[in-house]
Formats: structure tokens, sequence, C-alpha cells
């Protein structure tokens, strides 16, 4: 196993744990991304800050303010000092197609991602961006 690969495991792997933090019943997605080695930032998927936590509504349907795994860590982000440019993304579901235009306007390089989500299109787009795609299958 390349270094790389166990660095891309390691944080994949920090990225499912992290999703467990989420209070949607459904699916709970975490997020990390990293840039020069260092954890620049996370999310999972949940509603926005000061809302309710649970992301389903009475009938169980996902809440449509409900905010991507991938969406909270880029916010963090922008709230910051930091930059997402160059950096990788690390998702334990892979984006749908609204994240993924954050992603590429983000500037984020890199994807490593656990699950592939039902809709590819996002996947599409972030490869025709020319956004690096790796998928690691992690155990449950």
């Amino acid at each position: 196993m390349s270094k790389q690969l166990k660095y891309d495991l390691a944080y994949l792997e920090m990225a499912q744990r992290w999703g467990k933090l989420s209070h949607c019943n459904r699916r709970q997605v975490g997020a990390l991304i990293v840039k020069d080695r260092m954890i620049i930032s996370d999310g999972y998927n949940g509603t926005p800050t000061g809302f309710e936590n649970p992301c389903e509504d009475e009938e169980g349907y996902t809440k449509w303010y409900v905010l991507h795994a991938e969406a909270n860590a880029i916010l963090k982000v922008a709230g910051s000092t930091q930059s997402c440019k160059g950096a990788t993304l690390y998702i334990t579901l892979s984006p749908c197609k609204e994240c993924s235009k954050l992603i590429h306007q983000s500037g984020i390089k890199r994807l490593v991602y656990a699950k592939k989500y039902k809709d590819v299109s996002g996947l599409e787009f972030l490869e025709r961006a020319g956004v690096e795609l790796i998928q690691i299958e992690l155990a449950d």
C-alpha cells in the first residue's frame, strides 16, 4: 500500500466517524477537507445552525433545508482564513450535482469518497472539471 493510499484511507475513515455525529436518520455523511496534510475543515449532513436537529419531517422525508456534509465543510472554510484551493475532500458518499458545483468553485482538486450516490452526475461534472476522483470502499 502506497503512503498516499494510507493517508487517503485514514482521512476517509475519520470522515466516516465524523458522519456519525449527524442527526439524520436516513443517511449519515461525513466530510473532511485536507490541505498540505492538515485538516482545514470538517462537516456532516444536518440542519443549519440554530435549527432543530432532526433532519427528517414527521413522514420521514428529509427537510429541504438540510445541508450536505461537503457543503458544511466548504462553508466553514469560507468563514475562516483558510482556502480550499488545491485541497482534497474526503467524503463518505459521492456528491450530488449541486454540491459538485461548490466543490469545483472552491478550488478542491481531489475527491476521495467511499460510496457512490445513486445519481452520478455530480461525479461526471467533477471529472469534466478536472477534479481527481478516487473511490475507496470502507467497511461499515
